[in-house]
């Protein structure tokens, strides 16, 4: 597991470094964002760089866990405390997370597959139903 959270450190740091852009490994030029939630059992912040997908005014991320069986922690902390903090480009906001269900979810699960295959594959490597996420700035 420290291996994984310095790889997930030194992708923040690069982040913030280059106004957003990840120029080396496997994230180059992908849409990524920070996102920040506060601890569901700890209360403290936690930072994680996630894959998104604009849908206007809107950000959509999945809780795919590369389709582990189990949702990212991440996904339990924004459950529990649904006001996150968003870091876009070199833009730092708070945003309102919601997770849709049922029809709504599918749509934009298959919306997201559509422009990033791999979510698609995540979800025929689980029985677990991948949850898509919505943020909302908060204005």
């Amino acid at each position: 597991m420290n291996e994984y959270k310095d790889f997930n450190k030194q992708l923040i740091a690069e982040f913030r470094a280059n106004g957003g852009k990840i120029t080396s490994g496997q994230f180059a030029g992908a849409p990524l964002i920070l996102l920040t939630t506060v601890g569901a059992k700890s209360g403290q912040p936690h930072t994680s760089p996630v894959a998104y997908i604009p849908d206007g005014d809107r950000i959509l991320i999945v809780a795919s866990k590369a389709g582990a069986p189990t949702h990212p922690d991440w996904y339990h902390n924004l459950v529990a405390n649904p006001r996150v903090t968003v870091e876009l480009g070199s833009e730092r906001f708070e945003a309102q997370a919601t997770v849709p269900q049922g029809e709504e979810r599918d749509r934009l699960f298959n919306h997201i597959v559509s422009q990033m295959s791999g979510f698609g594959e995540y979800q025929k490597n689980t029985t677990r139903i991948i949850p898509v996420v919505v943020l909302e700035r908060i204005k």
